[in-house]
């Protein structure tokens, strides 16, 4: 589908959808009067990401105090199920994540309430349910429609139908899901972000899902190298976080 044709059929989705009109509104100005805002601090955070940056077996034994195990020792069978289900889905959406980073933050915290923003395929859905599953917790997501594509029957394809039960799919922007999100639950064991990774976009979020985290809760946010939005949030709050370099993308994390 050419560019074009792509846009169009998102602002017709988005036109059917009157519950997304705010989104959509934000959008529009969003690209007309703050387009270059979005990769805000980019170079310097890069270069400081780039020099602080651990694996992610590093980061788990460090903030976590555990020998970590690949999803491949510890799920042989839910992972080769969950991959042929990603290479049987007609529609392309964004990869698995740092799953094990995911998991290990929920057992460490024996979490029994979990929000991320951004779903996708599932992966990280699927990461942390397998943890929240042992205690019968929930886990609550924000994730945005498939405007530009039909592929809204397949956000959450990875995650098996016996996970779902404790799953709460919110299908909204962050705007919009979150305060919904925190009227059923007002404090979580874990924060996962991985959703608009504009500067703007990515401060308000921060600044809504901290104060919900319980001390001693994890934080975890992709793709803090799109902008300094992260870096900023941490020296402001006088956070000291764990970077972790997965796959030439840097993962943000802290203990609360």
């Amino acid at each position: 589908m050419g560019e074009i044709a792509r846009i169009s059929k998102t602002f017709v989705g988005y036109l059917k959808r009157p519950d997304l009109y705010p989104e959509l509104g934000r959008k529009i100005i969003k690209n007309i009067f703050n387009r270059k805002g979005a990769f805000r601090g980019k170079e310097k955070t890069n270069s400081w990401a780039s020099a602080i940056a651990v694996s992610q077996q590093e980061a788990v034994s460090k903030l976590f105090g555990v020998e970590m195990k690949s999803f491949s020792e510890l799920f042989p069978n839910e992972l080769s199920t969950a991959n042929q289900k990603e290479k049987e889905c007609p529609i392309k959406m964004g990869g698995a994540g740092a799953l094990e980073l995911i998991y290990y933050a929920c057992e460490f915290t024996q979490a029994k309430n979990v929000v991320e923003t951004g779903v996708a395929y599932g992966w990280s859905s699927f990461a942390a349910l397998l943890s929240l599953t042992k205690r019968n917790g929930t886990l609550y997501s924000s994730d945005m429609p498939y405007l530009g594509q039909n592929g809204d029957q397949y956000v959450g394809y990875v995650v098996p139908e016996n996970l779902k039960k404790n799953w709460k799919l919110f299908r909204h922007a962050d705007r919009e899901s979150l305060p919904k999100i925190f009227g059923e639950t007002p404090e979580f064991d874990v924060v996962h972000y991985d959703s608009d990774k504009a500067y703007e976009g990515m401060s308000w979020a921060y600044s809504q899902l901290y104060p919900r985290l319980r001390k001693g809760g994890v934080f975890i946010s992709d793709d803090i190298n799109d902008n300094s939005a992260f870096q900023d949030f941490c020296e402001k709050n006088g956070i000291e976080p764990t970077v972790v370099d997965f796959e030439g993308k840097f993962v943000g994390v802290f203990v609360k």
